[in-house]
């Protein structure tokens, strides 16, 4: 094989490896789940209560940073009660099609 070949493809292969961990999740099955998100995230305005703080808008929020967030509550690297519990419940498939629909919403 040529350089050129090999280069090829090794592209290839890590076109192939990078679009199957960025797998859109099914949008459908996510707007089924973000039930409790919108109690909180779906109230304009509201400010959660101790601590005081406004409560982010995810309704358009960038797909990948919802599924690093998710994750780093699940972890423990992201604290606040209520959103690690909600997080644990969470399985992998289940922050993919979460994200997968929140960022398909307008901001």
């Amino acid at each position: 094989m040529t350089r050129l070949q090999l280069l090829g493809v090794a592209l290839t292969t890590a076109l192939v490896a990078t679009a199957s961990v960025h797998a859109e999740g099914d949008k459908a099955a996510g707007r089924k789940l973000i039930y409790t998100c919108a109690g909180c995230h779906g109230v304009p305005g509201y400010t959660n209560a101790y601590p005081q703080y406004p409560v982010p808008k995810i309704a358009g929020q960038n797909e990948q940073y919802i599924i690093n967030a998710l994750h780093a509550y699940q972890a423990g690297d992201r604290t606040h009660p209520t959103m690690g519990a909600q997080a644990q419940s969470l399985s992998d498939a289940d922050i993919q099609n979460i994200a997968a629909y929140l960022s398909s919403l307008a901001k």
